[in-house]
Protein backbone atom coordinates (compact mmCIF):
# COMPACT_ATOMS: atom_id res chain seq x y z
CA UNK A 1 0.00 0.00 0.00
CA UNK A 2 3.17 2.15 0.31
CA UNK A 3 2.81 3.23 -3.44
CA UNK A 4 -0.43 5.34 -2.97
CA UNK A 5 1.66 7.34 -1.62
CA UNK A 6 4.93 9.11 -2.75
CA UNK A 7 7.18 11.20 -0.99
CA UNK A 8 10.54 13.14 -2.35
CA UNK A 9 12.72 15.72 -0.38
CA UNK A 10 14.93 18.19 -1.91
CA UNK A 11 16.30 21.20 -0.32
CA UNK A 12 14.20 21.78 1.98
CA UNK A 13 10.82 20.73 0.17
CA UNK A 14 8.85 17.66 1.67
CA UNK A 15 6.48 16.25 -1.47
CA UNK A 16 3.79 13.80 -0.95
CA UNK A 17 2.47 12.46 -3.57
CA UNK A 18 -1.22 11.15 -3.97
CA UNK A 19 -0.54 7.65 -6.47
CA UNK A 20 -3.89 6.10 -6.12
CA UNK A 21 -4.89 7.32 -9.96
CA UNK A 22 -7.55 4.22 -10.92
CA UNK A 23 -9.43 5.71 -8.12
CA UNK A 24 -9.30 9.32 -9.07
CA UNK A 25 -6.31 9.14 -5.41
CA UNK A 26 -9.77 8.70 -3.65
CA UNK A 27 -8.41 8.15 0.06
CA UNK A 28 -8.93 5.24 2.23
CA UNK A 29 -7.65 4.53 5.44
CA UNK A 30 -4.31 3.10 4.43
CA UNK A 31 -3.88 6.35 2.50
CA UNK A 32 -4.70 8.31 5.76
CA UNK A 33 -2.18 6.20 7.79
CA UNK A 34 0.86 7.28 5.70
CA UNK A 35 -0.61 11.10 5.46
CA UNK A 36 -0.37 10.99 8.91
CA UNK A 37 3.49 9.56 9.38
CA UNK A 38 4.60 11.59 6.45
CA UNK A 39 2.98 14.96 7.79
CA UNK A 40 4.36 14.18 11.57
CA UNK A 41 8.06 13.32 9.63
CA UNK A 42 8.07 16.66 7.86
CA UNK A 43 6.62 18.77 11.13
CA UNK A 44 9.58 16.72 13.34
CA UNK A 45 12.76 16.65 10.64
CA UNK A 46 14.98 20.29 10.83
CA UNK A 47 15.46 19.26 7.08
CA UNK A 48 12.18 20.21 5.89
CA UNK A 49 10.88 23.26 5.56
CA UNK A 50 8.17 23.23 3.26
CA UNK A 51 5.71 20.61 2.60
CA UNK A 52 4.26 20.19 -1.01
CA UNK A 53 0.91 18.36 -1.77
CA UNK A 54 0.08 17.11 -5.24
CA UNK A 55 -1.29 14.66 -7.48
CA UNK A 56 -0.88 14.06 -10.85
CA UNK A 57 -1.41 17.19 -13.61
CA UNK A 58 -5.04 15.40 -14.32
CA UNK A 59 -6.34 14.71 -10.48
CA UNK A 60 -6.25 15.50 -7.42
CA UNK A 61 -8.36 13.37 -5.63
CA UNK A 62 -12.37 12.56 -5.65
CA UNK A 63 -12.31 12.74 -1.34
CA UNK A 64 -12.81 9.95 0.43
CA UNK A 65 -12.98 6.10 -0.90
CA UNK A 66 -16.68 5.70 0.10
CA UNK A 67 -16.81 2.21 0.71
CA UNK A 68 -13.89 2.23 3.08
CA UNK A 69 -15.28 5.13 4.47
CA UNK A 70 -18.47 3.44 5.53
CA UNK A 71 -16.47 0.32 6.97
CA UNK A 72 -14.20 2.79 8.90
CA UNK A 73 -17.24 4.31 10.92
CA UNK A 74 -19.05 0.88 11.41
CA UNK A 75 -15.77 0.10 13.36
CA UNK A 76 -15.38 3.67 15.29
CA UNK A 77 -11.77 3.92 13.99
CA UNK A 78 -12.24 7.10 11.20
CA UNK A 79 -8.66 7.18 10.57
CA UNK A 80 -9.33 10.62 8.11
CA UNK A 81 -10.42 12.48 11.54
CA UNK A 82 -6.93 12.11 12.79
CA UNK A 83 -5.43 13.08 9.60
CA UNK A 84 -7.66 16.17 9.81
CA UNK A 85 -5.86 17.13 13.35
CA UNK A 86 -2.48 16.60 11.98
CA UNK A 87 -3.37 18.68 9.21
CA UNK A 88 -4.66 21.67 11.25
CA UNK A 89 -1.84 21.19 13.86
CA UNK A 90 0.98 21.25 10.85
CA UNK A 91 3.40 24.26 11.40
CA UNK A 92 5.09 24.52 8.67
CA UNK A 93 4.19 26.41 5.34
CA UNK A 94 2.15 23.61 3.19
CA UNK A 95 1.32 24.20 -0.60
CA UNK A 96 -0.45 22.18 -2.85
CA UNK A 97 -1.06 21.65 -6.58
CA UNK A 98 -4.14 20.69 -7.75
CA UNK A 99 -5.43 19.33 -11.18
CA UNK A 100 -8.62 17.51 -11.93
CA UNK A 101 -11.21 16.99 -9.42
CA UNK A 102 -10.59 17.96 -5.83
CA UNK A 103 -13.96 16.92 -3.88
CA UNK A 104 -14.86 16.83 0.28
CA UNK A 105 -11.82 16.68 2.00
CA UNK A 106 -9.37 17.18 -1.51
CA UNK A 107 -10.94 20.49 -1.26
CA UNK A 108 -11.44 20.77 2.55
CA UNK A 109 -7.62 20.34 2.65
CA UNK A 110 -6.59 23.39 0.37
CA UNK A 111 -8.52 25.53 3.24
CA UNK A 112 -5.01 24.81 5.69
CA UNK A 113 -2.96 25.38 2.89
CA UNK A 114 -0.75 28.83 2.83
CA UNK A 115 -0.55 28.52 -1.32
CA UNK A 116 -2.30 26.60 -3.71
CA UNK A 117 -1.43 26.83 -7.88
CA UNK A 118 -4.65 24.96 -9.50
CA UNK A 119 -4.46 23.65 -13.03
CA UNK A 120 -7.30 25.21 -15.24
CA UNK A 121 -9.11 21.71 -15.17
CA UNK A 122 -9.67 21.64 -11.51
CA UNK A 123 -13.47 20.71 -10.21
CA UNK A 124 -13.83 21.80 -6.93
CA UNK A 125 -16.72 20.18 -4.94
CA UNK A 126 -18.14 19.87 -1.49
CA UNK A 127 -20.85 17.31 -1.62
CA UNK A 128 -21.68 17.01 2.39
CA UNK A 129 -25.06 17.57 2.95
CA UNK A 130 -25.91 15.70 -0.52
CA UNK A 131 -24.70 12.88 1.79
CA UNK A 132 -26.08 13.39 4.29
CA UNK A 133 -23.17 14.49 6.36
CA UNK A 134 -21.90 17.68 7.33
CA UNK A 135 -18.78 20.22 6.85
CA UNK A 136 -15.74 18.32 7.96
CA UNK A 137 -11.58 19.61 8.40
CA UNK A 138 -12.63 23.11 10.18
CA UNK A 139 -14.60 23.77 7.05
CA UNK A 140 -17.79 25.58 8.21
CA UNK A 141 -15.44 28.01 10.48
CA UNK A 142 -11.76 28.28 7.48
CA UNK A 143 -14.35 28.89 4.79
CA UNK A 144 -16.79 31.16 6.22
CA UNK A 145 -13.62 33.34 7.63
CA UNK A 146 -12.38 33.35 4.25
CA UNK A 147 -15.57 33.87 1.70
CA UNK A 148 -18.58 34.96 4.62
CA UNK A 149 -21.61 33.17 5.92
CA UNK A 150 -23.88 33.83 2.78
CA UNK A 151 -21.11 32.11 -0.10
CA UNK A 152 -19.54 29.72 2.35
CA UNK A 153 -23.29 28.37 2.97
CA UNK A 154 -23.65 28.51 -0.79
CA UNK A 155 -20.53 26.20 -1.07
CA UNK A 156 -21.37 23.89 2.26
CA UNK A 157 -25.15 23.24 1.77
CA UNK A 158 -25.86 23.66 -1.83
CA UNK A 159 -22.39 21.94 -2.71
CA UNK A 160 -21.97 22.88 -6.17
CA UNK A 161 -19.23 22.45 -7.90
CA UNK A 162 -17.05 25.50 -9.24
CA UNK A 163 -14.25 25.76 -11.25
CA UNK A 164 -10.63 27.05 -10.89
CA UNK A 165 -11.42 30.12 -12.17
CA UNK A 166 -14.39 30.81 -9.73
CA UNK A 167 -12.05 29.14 -6.63
CA UNK A 168 -9.49 32.08 -7.80
CA UNK A 169 -11.84 34.48 -7.29
CA UNK A 170 -13.21 33.20 -4.49
CA UNK A 171 -9.51 33.13 -2.86
CA UNK A 172 -8.85 29.54 -2.69
CA UNK A 173 -5.99 29.24 -5.25
CA UNK A 174 -3.75 31.52 -5.68
CA UNK A 175 -2.99 31.02 -9.40
CA UNK A 176 -4.55 29.12 -12.67
CA UNK A 177 -2.25 27.74 -15.37
CA UNK A 178 -1.94 25.16 -17.48
CA UNK A 179 -2.38 20.93 -16.77
CA UNK A 180 1.19 20.70 -17.46
CA UNK A 181 2.37 23.62 -15.78
CA UNK A 182 0.75 22.98 -12.18
CA UNK A 183 3.03 20.53 -10.50
CA UNK A 184 6.35 22.76 -11.74
CA UNK A 185 4.72 25.72 -10.35
CA UNK A 186 3.79 24.78 -7.04
CA UNK A 187 7.19 23.09 -7.02
CA UNK A 188 9.21 26.32 -7.83
CA UNK A 189 6.89 27.98 -4.82
CA UNK A 190 7.58 25.38 -2.48
CA UNK A 191 11.52 25.90 -2.92
CA UNK A 192 10.98 29.72 -3.21
CA UNK A 193 9.69 29.29 0.77
CA UNK A 194 12.42 26.59 1.82
CA UNK A 195 15.33 29.26 0.49
CA UNK A 196 13.38 31.66 3.20
CA UNK A 197 14.95 32.17 6.90
CA UNK A 198 12.70 29.55 8.34
CA UNK A 199 12.33 31.29 11.98
CA UNK A 200 10.97 34.14 9.70
CA UNK A 201 8.74 32.05 8.17
CA UNK A 202 7.41 29.84 10.91
CA UNK A 203 6.44 33.40 12.62
CA UNK A 204 5.21 34.52 9.76
CA UNK A 205 2.52 31.95 9.13
CA UNK A 206 2.23 31.23 13.02
CA UNK A 207 0.85 34.80 13.05
CA UNK A 208 -1.22 35.03 9.98
CA UNK A 209 -3.21 31.76 11.13
CA UNK A 210 -3.63 32.88 14.85
CA UNK A 211 -7.32 34.01 14.34
CA UNK A 212 -8.20 30.90 13.71
CA UNK A 213 -6.03 28.69 15.37
CA UNK A 214 -7.45 29.57 19.17
CA UNK A 215 -10.81 28.11 18.02
CA UNK A 216 -10.08 25.61 15.34
CA UNK A 217 -9.48 22.60 17.24
CA UNK A 218 -12.63 22.96 19.04
CA UNK A 219 -14.45 23.09 15.97
CA UNK A 220 -13.20 20.06 14.15
CA UNK A 221 -14.13 18.49 17.75
CA UNK A 222 -17.66 19.50 16.99
CA UNK A 223 -17.64 19.14 13.29
CA UNK A 224 -15.98 15.62 13.46
CA UNK A 225 -18.80 14.46 16.40
CA UNK A 226 -21.37 15.77 13.99
CA UNK A 227 -20.06 14.01 10.88
CA UNK A 228 -19.82 10.74 12.77
CA UNK A 229 -23.17 11.02 13.97
CA UNK A 230 -24.97 11.75 10.56
CA UNK A 231 -23.21 8.46 9.14
CA UNK A 232 -25.30 6.50 11.36
CA UNK A 233 -28.54 8.30 10.50
CA UNK A 234 -31.04 6.21 8.06
CA UNK A 235 -31.02 9.00 5.88
CA UNK A 236 -26.86 8.99 5.12
CA UNK A 237 -26.99 5.09 5.53
CA UNK A 238 -29.59 5.29 2.71
CA UNK A 239 -27.91 7.93 0.46
CA UNK A 240 -24.12 6.24 0.45
CA UNK A 241 -26.20 2.59 -0.30
CA UNK A 242 -26.70 3.69 -3.61
CA UNK A 243 -23.13 4.66 -4.63
CA UNK A 244 -22.75 0.71 -4.42
CA UNK A 245 -25.69 -0.64 -6.46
Amino acid sequence: MDNLILTHEHQGVFTITLNRLDKKNALNTAMYQSLIKHFAYASESDTVHCLLIQGDQNCFTAGNDLQDFIESAESGDLVAMDFVRALAAFDKPIIAAVAGVAVGIGTTLLLHCDMVVAANNSHFKLPFTQLGLCPEAGSSLLLTQRLGHNRAFELLVLGKSFEAEQALEYGLVNQVCQPDEVLSRAATLAAEIAALPQDAVKTSRALIHQASQAILPAVIENEGKEFVRLMATDSCKNILAKFFK
